[in-house]
């Protein structure tokens, strides 16, 4: 039985990992793909690097990328793309994308980390990339945008995470839920009842809200935290998520992705 089989008997979802936080380990990427792989996970989201830097270089032979994920039944239908590079090189980072066999182009963020943007300029980056996402569409790669520090900012008594999604196309432009972000008040299945059929995927995490603090809720393993699951994933649907990725460290991956074996969804 290969890993695939396993985990669609047990999840009835293919599982995920986004490599960010496993970043360290990319060196090897054989070894990488199959120590994944080992504890049940089939996707990988992975990140570019054309922009994030020399600790992807391994993943800059797309061709090489693709068979080793083939090898060991896996695939990468998403990625991340800095601003920085779909500004500079889009078309360089589409090549790379379609040959790797990446569907979907995600941004972390349209502002800066600590930011604290006006109207206008949540209007303007929301204007760049609508016309970043319609290149990618024309090239048949759908944009997609996380949400971190600048979408979290309060405008004019307005989330900006809430603003983009009136003022992103909702056919170029789909979105990827941080579920970390509870932290600063936004829940996964709020968003997905709020905004059907805007979402792609979701970046997993579970955060205890309830352990003693010194401003930064702790990380703990899916289904040990705060997060109701069974809501989140039930109304997952309904925002339209197609793919779920966990982004943890290695020890809370390999504990999350036991527990999402576990799941029937």
């Amino acid at each position: 039985m290969t890993t695939e089989a396993h985990a669609s008997e047990t999840s009835h979802f293919a599982i995920g990992c986004q490599v960010w936080p496993l970043r360290s380990m990319l060196k090897d990427f054989p070894a990488f793909v199959k120590m994944v792989a080992e504890i049940g996970v089939t996707r990988l989201e992975l990140c570019s690097p054309i922009g994030f830097g020399p600790e992807f270089a391994s993943l800059g032979d797309a061709k090489a990328v693709r068979k080793i994920l083939e090898d060991h039944g896996m695939r990468a239908e998403s990625s991340h793309f800095s601003m920085g590079e779909l500004r500079n090189s889009h078309e360089e980072s589409i090549a790379w994308a379609k040959e790797v066999g990446i569907r979907q182009m995600i941004t972390a963020t349209l502002g800066e980390r600590g930011s604290n943007p006006t109207l206008d300029q949540v209007k303007r980056a929301a204007e760049e990339y609508n016309r970043i996402a319609a290149v990618s569409a024309k090239a048949g790669l759908q944009q997609g945008l996380h949400n971190e520090d600048f979408e979290h900012a309060m405008v004019d008594g307005h989330r900006a995470y809430d603003l983009l999604f009136d003022l992103l196309d909702p056919e170029l432009v789909k979105f990827q839920f941080q579920m970390s972000a509870i932290t600063v008040g936004l829940v996964g299945a709020d968003y997905f009842l709020k905004y059907p059929g805007r979402f792609y995927s979701m970046h997993l995490q579970d955060v205890d809200m309830n352990a003693p603090t010194d401003g930064k809720r702790p990380q703990v393993p899916l289904g040990q935290g705060t997060i109701d699951w069974a809501k989140t994933f039930s109304t997952a649907r309904v925002g339209g998520v197609k793919n779920y990725f966990v982004e943890q460290s290695w020890e809370l991956t390999q504990q999350s992705v036991a527990y999402l074996k576990t799941l029937k969804v």
